[in-house]
């Protein structure tokens, strides 16, 4: 019997007898005429590889074992911080940041990991006071995972507490909302809850218009988002508000407010409401003192009013500025009296009803021309529907439900009807602008995109006489303590008794005053209003718009004319020369 000499190839004879599989295995392993000793090395080194594999693998697995729940806790608290927190910044027309994202650190525990709750409890509120110590003690003994400590705390703290080295105790880097600019625009951004979502104001509007979707699909991870702009203008906010709170402050007013709008576009300027809120400190904004004047509340808006009443009438053509109309006496009408606060005794025209403002003057032309017609103008108007914009915060009008005469008669000169303050602005827009009414908007838009949206309501001619009036109203009416020198501003006064107990208190006034400039060729409408201002000794007792409303217009025209570069010019003709003159009649 023979045998093979190891080290040296198998003999033809002897590979015959080889069972065909291991043929195979030989052959796809070490190829054919392969010698024994080859064969061993290959097999210690296949041995080797596979242990290492073994031993790597379980190496592997204690280091995930080691880390899995810290790793599972961030990714998941970092999921939630990009995609369901991440906001883009808010700017300004001139981009000046109002709203952005800071990270800040949270404090996170996970129940099953701490080994000693007591002891952690104890540690924690000792360390961080305003920690309420029932509330952590809840958590902790949940069987959650991962719960809620503490939001939004200070670095000092995460520091403080993070030398403690409590087991299961951890910090999540979450996106906090800041607002450089406090109480500026506060009324206009709005602000976000814990969750840095938006609960009012533009901040709202931008969960609502698309950013919440983004949020939950994922998309919106990264602060690179593009920046919203805004049509306001932070300068001209900054002077509009300094000037109203020094306004309120002078005549002891109860609340102050004032919108600034670009009437050949809609966009709103500046917008302030006082008293106003730093949305950094939310509690505040939960007063109901501190509400949106201008869009969430609604008022009777006084002789503003009589703008629309004439405007009516002279685009009707059934009156001119010259039409006659007897103010010899009080107007009675049913149980009810109609005067004048200066009775002049005669027959006084139509540039007189403003100037003047006459309200025996504006029921009569207002009753000239009908319930049906006034109603169907003061609708195209946009007066007798809810404005929409891009701020949530809105309030419909208050209609009558029974629209008779007497309705007539009074909203004639602006009561008996309640609008939003930035509704009639964009009303009173409409008339000055050449008769287009266009939605106001609160971001940047351009002449182009406006006129493409712009509905004609009143005539050009008419709109050329409104423009008039109200340069004549501050040439020799009850504008002029808000004439400002270069400016050729116009004008219209308001002062409306308000309700109490149901019935007109005299003593008690919102006060209006809406400004347009330059007349010749407006650019922008101011609207000032102070609610409830006292008599001063400067002011000889009255309360009226011409003593307190008007004078602050004409400090708000002064500051923010330059910023909004409108030149001086001085030396120019009367409005009748230089407005009617231009227009293409006179009556």
């Amino acid at each position: 019997m023979s045998a093979v000499t190891p080290g040296k190839p198998a003999k033809p004879a002897e590979r015959a007898t080889e069972p065909w599989r291991q043929r195979l295995i030989r052959s796809l392993l070490y190829g054919r005429n392969v010698d024994r000793a080859a064969k061993a090395r290959a097999r210690v080194g296949l041995a080797i590889l596979a242990f290492s594999a073994v031993y790597a693998l379980i190496g592997g697995r204690l280091v995930m074992f080691a880390i899995g729940a810290d790793v599972h806790s961030a990714r998941r608290g970092g999921a939630q911080d990009v995609v369901a927190t991440a906001r883009p910044d808010i700017v300004d027309r001139n981009g000046e940041i109002l709203a952005t994202d800071v990270k800040a650190p949270s404090l996170f525990g996970e129940p099953r990991r701490i080994i000693d709750k007591d002891e952690a409890i104890e540690l924690l509120t000792a360390t961080v006071p305003d920690l309420d110590e029932a509330e952590v003690r809840e958590r902790l003994s949940s069987r959650k995972g991962f719960v809620w400590l503490k939001r939004e705390i200070t670095p000092k703290q995460q520091q403080d507490i993070h030398k403690l080295g409590v087991p299961g105790i951890g910090f999540l880097r979450e996106n906090k909302r800041v607002y450089p600019t406090g109480n500026e625009v506060a009324h206009l951004i709005g602000l976000v809850n814990i969750d840095n979502q938006g609960i009012a104001g533009m901040e709202k509007w931008l969960d609502s218009n698309g950013l919440a979707d983004l949020h939950r699909a994922g998309f919106a991870t990264d602060r690179l988002q593009k920046p919203i702009e805004l049509s306001v203008d932070l300068r001209v906010e900054h002077a509009l508000r300094d000037e109203l709170l020094k306004a309120k402050e002078k005549f002891h007013a109860k609340a102050a407010s004032g919108i600034i709008s670009n009437v050949k576009t809609g966009e709103i300027v500046a917008m302030v409401s006082l008293p106003d809120f730093d949305p950094n400190n939310p509690k505040e904004a939960h007063d109901p003192d501190r509400i949106n004047r201008l869009t969430t509340g609604v008022y009777e808006m006084g002789s503003t009013f009589k703008a629309f009443t004439l405007a009516m009438a002279l685009d009707s053509g059934k009156i001119n500025l010259n039409s006659s109309w007897d103010a010899r006496g009080n107007l009675h009408y049913g149980k009810f009296t109609i005067h004048d606060s200066h009775m002049l005794g005669r027959f006084i025209n139509t540039k007189e009803v403003f100037t003047y403002s006459s309200n025996i003057g504006a029921a009569r032309i207002a009753l000239g021309q009908g319930v049906e017609a006034h109603k169907a103008f003061l609708a195209k108007m946009g007066q007798l529907t809810r404005l929409r914009t891009e701020l949530p915060e809105s309030a419909a009008p208050l209609v009558p439900r029974r629209w008779g005469e007497l309705n007539t008669v009074t909203i004639a000169f602006g009561q008996g009807l309640s609008v939003a303050p930035l509704q009639a602005v964009m009303g009173i827009n409409a008339l000055v602008n050449g008769g287009y009414l266009i939605p106001p908007t609160f971001l940047k838009r351009s002449e182009e995109e406006a006129a493409a949206m712009a509905k004609r309501v009143i005539k050009p001619e008419t709109s050329d006489k409104m423009r008039y009036l109200m340069r004549l109203n501050a040439e020799i009416g009850t504008a002029k303590k808000a004439d400002v020198p270069g400016y050729y501003i116009g004008g219209k006064t308001g002062t409306s008794e308000k309700v109490v107990n149901g019935r007109y208190a005299k003593k008690r006034v919102l006060n209006s005053f809406t400004a347009i400039m330059p007349s010749d060729n407006p650019k922008y409408q101011i609207l000032v209003m102070l609610d409830e201002p006292q008599a001063l000794q400067e002011t000889y007792g009255f309360i009226t718009s011409g003593f307190n409303a008007v004078p602050t217009g004409g400090k708000v025209i002064a500051r923010i004319a330059p910023l909004l570069g409108i030149e001086p010019r001085f030396d120019l003709p009367p409005s009748d020369r230089l407005i009617l003159a231009a227009s293409r009649t006179t009556q």
